[in-house]
């Protein structure tokens, strides 16, 4: 137990500065001591019920007896530990998107775009063209006889008028 780690670690959760004398220290090591003591208890439960386990499974037919000479000083006759495994590391954050979450994300882009379509489309069925007022259709009308006008000009006189008109 490192009394200065832990001695950061609460100022840094709580805020509270305690100091290495501080009898919380003394609850912590009894902390760790019962601990210890219920983990023992519970590894010996464990290694007790693996070898129930096993002998009934042998029992059944399950498992070859173990030989003697296997045993080893001290073992109990018949119990064999498994055999360390590697251990898989345990994701401790979840993907960004589940693959749920991304075929719920396409339903919906899917949804938006053929309802967008739909009402596009609606619109463009339904909404009348724009009507000129009377100045408008006056003002094209007079637009397109300039332009023919301009055409009958010969070169030189319709290059600058152009000119002018890009001014």
């Amino acid at each position: 137990m490192d009394q200065h780690k832990l001695r950061s670690l609460v100022f840094e959760k709580t805020g509270v500065k305690v100091d290495i004398d501080d009898p919380i220290f003394a609850l912590v090591a009894l902390n760790e001591a019962v601990l210890a003591e219920s983990v023992e208890r519970h590894i010996e439960r464990i290694d007790a019920a693996s070898q129930e386990l096993a002998e009934q499974v042998r029992a059944a037919g399950g498992l070859a007896p173990r030989p003697a000479a296997q045993a080893g000083a001290g073992a109990t006759p018949g119990y064999e530990p498994a055999p360390a495994a590697p251990v898989k590391a345990i994701a401790t954050q979840p993907p960004l998107v589940t693959p749920r979450e991304r075929r719920l994300l396409a339903a919906a882009a899917g949804i938006a775009l053929l309802a967008a379509l739909l009402v596009v489309g609606m619109q463009a069925l339904f909404s009348k063209p724009a009507a000129l007022t009377p100045q408008q259709a006056s003002a094209l009308a007079q637009a397109e006889k300039l332009a023919r006008a301009i055409d009958k000009l010969d070169a030189k006189t319709r290059d600058q008028i152009q000119a002018e008109l890009q001014k």
